[in-house]
């Protein structure tokens, strides 16, 4: 319609006087030639008004995607050029290691002593890992292992042992070695942490706790171990402990009695209350299904490999896989070679990571898988994968495979920062709505009394003390002689 039409479908004139319009500026006398005279827009003239500016955002939305290419400074690339793409891959995102058992050595070779010179991690070093191979392989963070192996005095879960101690050394010695290279680590407790980290330049550096036999069957123990900045407890090791069954323990012959009840289930609540990753690297099958069916948050395998491809009992079955994927977590892939073939683990390469990683892609989804290598923890790697700075050369074989950079970016880091950062979230839920923190104890266990005439609280203490003779305290009692005397009841009864 056009604006003349428009104006006399209005009942008005595009040409008529001003003065005979509703909402024009009116006077008694006729315009003079220097009065100022207000023309009001038609509907018509408004849309008219508005469309040159229309068209030209318009186009400017068109061409902003090629303005966009056109102004980029990453030139297209051939997709068969591996090298290129897994540079530009992990210069834009951070590649994370789920599991490296550096902190052990530092245990267990040098005394947790990192001061003395006999360590520098920016020396070339035997082994698995330093700073110079780390930066070789572009990593962007790492998950290094608190681990302390099973203690067979813990068989019983309630006996002393000293793997708390050395767990809470190997926490220690672990963030003092972060901290020592500032220019190379960032410590991080939280998933946010990560990404600033790596943009700084820095490879951000979390804890993880390798087996839960390190926390003496203690769910107290356990928070005070996510105070300490764990973020992942590995559920059980190549041991039961109080809370689970262990795959060692069914490799063994042992029967698979999965989560235990009702102190693993406890231990599940609790976790999901704190937040803190639900690792099921080590534990047996029925467990692998037991705790994805009670948890309120995703769960991760730390470093666990495909059972359709290695019938391993430490790796995780199809139908396990499926459930992560329908619980929101992640399988992160091992470098172990017995893990990758049971039959001829010197034959180990490169290539069966690629093969175990394909196989829990394509039934977990790329949306569920990461990378977890065991370095400096097992003694035999694959051909191909000798230490941390080989991690660029994976990537180069997935993408040969048929890997997308979207699917690698997932898989080296974006997978599992999102994952924890659900479990983060669905802490944070479950605290915001009241829950207590868990006070439940293994069934089994024993707790040890005070004496007769302690200052107990409850009439009913006081009754029980008296009728058992719990004894009185070693306080060296100065007899009638004035000179002192041993205990009552020497204190191993107490």
């Amino acid at each position: 319609m056009t604006d003349s039409a428009l104006a006399s479908q209005n009942g008005s004139r595009v040409d008529e006087p001003v003065n005979a319009r509703a909402g024009d500026v009116r006077t008694d006398s006729p315009p003079r030639d220097n009065a100022v005279i207000v023309h009001p827009q038609s509907t018509a003239a408004k849309r008219s008004a508005w469309r040159v500016p229309l068209l030209f955002a318009g186009i400017a939305a068109l061409l902003s995607p090629l303005a966009g290419w056109l102004l980029s400074t990453e030139t297209p690339i051939d997709p068969t050029n591996y090298a290129l793409r897994t540079k530009r891959v992990l210069e834009t995102t951070p590649l994370i290691d789920g599991h490296n058992d550096l902190p052990w050595l530092l245990r267990v070779e040098l005394h947790n002593r990192i001061y003395d010179g006999t360590f520098d991690p920016n020396q070339r070093l035997l082994g698995h890992t330093n700073i110079g191979r780390m930066r070789q392989g572009q990593m962007g963070g790492q998950f290094w292992s608190v681990y302390v192996h099973c203690d067979a005095a813990q068989k019983h879960f309630e006996d002393p042992s000293w793997v708390v101690r050395d767990t809470l050394e190997q926490i220690d010695v672990t963030k003092r070695f972060i901290a020592e290279h500032p220019a190379t680590f960032a410590y991080c407790d939280n998933s946010a942490c990560i990404k600033p980290a790596f943009k700084s330049g820095r490879i951000a550096s979390m804890l993880g706790i390798e087996g839960g036999h390190q926390l003496g069957g203690s769910i107290a123990a356990i928070r005070q171990a996510y105070a300490l900045g764990a973020r992942y407890i590995t559920t059980t090791h190549n041991c039961d402990n109080a809370w689970a069954t262990a795959g060692s323990s069914v490799a063994a012959g042992r029967p698979d009695n999965g989560l235990s009840k009702p102190f693993g289930t406890a231990y599940v609540r609790e976790m999901n209350r704190l937040g803190m990753m639900i690792d099921l690297s080590h534990v047996s099958h029925q467990t692998m299904r037991d705790v994805p069916s009670l948890t309120r948050a995703p769960v991760i395998f730390s470093h666990s490999g495909a059972h359709a491809v290695t019938p391993h009992v430490r790796n995780v079955p199809d139908d396990v896989l499926r459930a992560v994927r329908n619980n929101g977590g992640i399988v992160m892939a091992v470098f172990v070679n017995r893990f990758l073939n049971m039959r001829d683990p010197g034959a180990v390469t490169i290539h069966d990571v690629v093969d175990h990683i394909w196989h829990l892609a394509s039934v977990a989804g790329w949306e569920h898988v990461g990378i977890e290598s065991d370095f400096s923890g097992t003694p035999v790697v694959p051909a191909g994968l000798e230490d941390v700075s080989k991690y660029p050369d994976l990537v180069q074989l997935l993408m040969a495979r048929g890997a997308t950079d979207a699917q690698i970016r997932l898989l080296v880091g974006d997978n599992l920062i999102r994952v924890w950062g659900d479990i983060e979230r669905r802490g944070q839920e479950i605290r915001a709505s009241g829950e207590k923190p868990v006070e439940e104890e293994w069934e089994g266990r024993t707790w040890h009394h005070a004496y007769k005439t302690s200052p107990y609280m409850l009439r009913e203490t006081r009754g029980r003390a008296a009728r058992e003779d719990w004894g009185e305290p070693n306080q060296f009692s100065v007899g009638k002689s004035g000179q002192h005397q041993g205990a009552v009841k020497e204190d191993k009864h107490l």
